[in-house]
């Protein structure tokens, strides 16, 4: 999107391509899980967006290959579209270190169905909770665990927490929801290994205080609908959420180019396949380094790219020499840890606490889309800040019960 928004102007014909017809703004996913926002706060048509562009045409389908000899883009179905140069830029999922088939039991935050899933899941759990007669179901039904401690895992449980010891209490009549048990397991030494010591060590007391059990150093070995298994011993918990990892997209397999153990291709220094300079890969899907480091895979990372590729574009439709090799500008590190408490870290700099909490939510509306979006965004937040209601409580969809649910 940043890509094509910076070609305008250009005496360029482009087709954006996606599986979804949405354009999503993924850091505040998770509030949309965790019921503090609805889908499309978030989330905006890709039609609607380039209306006035008529050199975008937008397309849904699902790629399932490229032909390079062709310069073809292969969709799911057997259609193909021809490109004289092609930006693939298609993310990354979950990544479960082999053990797929966890997935079923402990979605991912990817995307919207995943969020709708995650809150449908957590919803139901307390609603099963209210109805059961069997005090180790009920235990279970309220015991939530997150899996891997970056930002999104520690996101996650401090809105669960929030959920379940602040805003739910008062309206259940037969559990008592201060009993929920919120784990957040880290396979590594500390929470937001990204941030310093310092501020990684706040955020875990913050947790601790808000009612989050934190597990460090120890990996998940085993995952079911009933529960996990970390560090020898098996927790109950009928509602696990998946944060530990990323895997990038097939975009290697499509183009038959190298990746990284991740998944990503290797690109060169302007973004380009080796060998291919009409073929460029940003964002999840790539794997570049600047100044020596790997570029991380964030949006801030993800946006740089789609305007330096434009750059690199644009020189070469004027005849002009290209731009230097891509440099990722550092735009620093922030988390939100649960209400009035967050954490921003930005070279020597940092900041904790409730001014980080007002600082990352100005930050977080800055980047939306539209005015209408940044206005609904901050009268949900400020509705939940004084009412302690959140908005999104639906549950959208059934769940077909697993067996045995029937009886209980």
């Amino acid at each position: 999107m940043q890509l094509v928004q910076q070609l305008k102007g250009t005496n360029c014909r482009i087709t954006l391509l996606d599986q979804r017809n949405h354009h999503l703004f993924q850091p505040l996913l998770y509030q949309v899980a965790t019921t503090m926002l609805a889908t499309s706060d978030i989330a905006w048509p890709i039609r609607s967006l380039m209306r006035r562009r008529e050199d975008v045409t937008t397309l849904l389908g699902t790629v399932t290959g490229v032909d390079r000899d062709a310069r073809e883009v292969v969709l799911q179905g057997g259609r193909r579209i021809r490109f004289d140069t092609l930006v693939l830029a298609t993310g990354a999922r979950h990544a479960y270190f082999g053990k797929d088939a966890w997935e079923a039991y402990a979605p991912g935050l990817k995307t919207l169905e995943d969020a709708t899933t995650i809150r449908r899941r957590m919803l139901l759990a307390f609603e099963r909770a209210e109805l059961t007669d069997d005090d180790t179901e009920r235990d279970a039904l309220l015991t939530f665990a997150v899996i891997g401690a970056g930002p999104t895992g520690v996101e996650l449980v401090g809105i669960i927490a929030e959920l379940a010891h602040r805003i739910l209490p008062p309206e259940f009549r037969r559990i008592d929801t201060h009993r929920t048990r919120i784990l957040l397991v880290e396979a590594g030494p500390r929470v937001l290994p990204a941030f310093s010591e310092e501020l990684s060590g706040y955020a875990t007391r913050a947790l601790q205080r808000g009612g989050v059990e934190v597990l460090l150093g120890h990996p998940v070995v085993d995952c079911t609908s009933e529960g996990i298994t970390v560090a020898g011993q098996f927790i109950p918990a009928r509602t696990t959420i998946w944060a530990a990892g990323v895997q990038a997209s097939g975009a290697s397999e499509w183009l038959g180019a190298e990746s990284d153990r991740a998944g990503r291709v290797r690109v060169e220094a302007d973004l380009t396949l080796p060998s291919d300079p009409a073929i460029f890969v940003l964002g999840d899907t790539a794997f570049v380094q600047s100044d020596g480091k790997p570029v991380p895979g964030v949006a801030p990372a993800a946006k740089q790219q789609g305007t330096y590729a434009a750059r690199v574009i644009r020189s070469r439709l004027r005849g002009a020499a290209a731009p230097g090799p891509f440099r990722y500008r550092h735009m620093g590190n922030l988390a939100t840890i649960g209400r009035n408490a967050a954490v921003i870290e930005y070279g020597r700099f940092r900041m904790r606490g409730w001014l980080a909490w007002w600082i990352w939510g100005i930050a977080h509306i800055y980047f939306l889309i539209g005015t209408r979006s940044r206005l609904f965004v901050s009268l949900s937040w400020l509705w939940a800040f004084l009412s302690g209601q959140n908005s999104a409580r639906l549950i959208t969809q059934k769940e077909t019960l697993k067996e045995g649910e029937r009886d209980r």
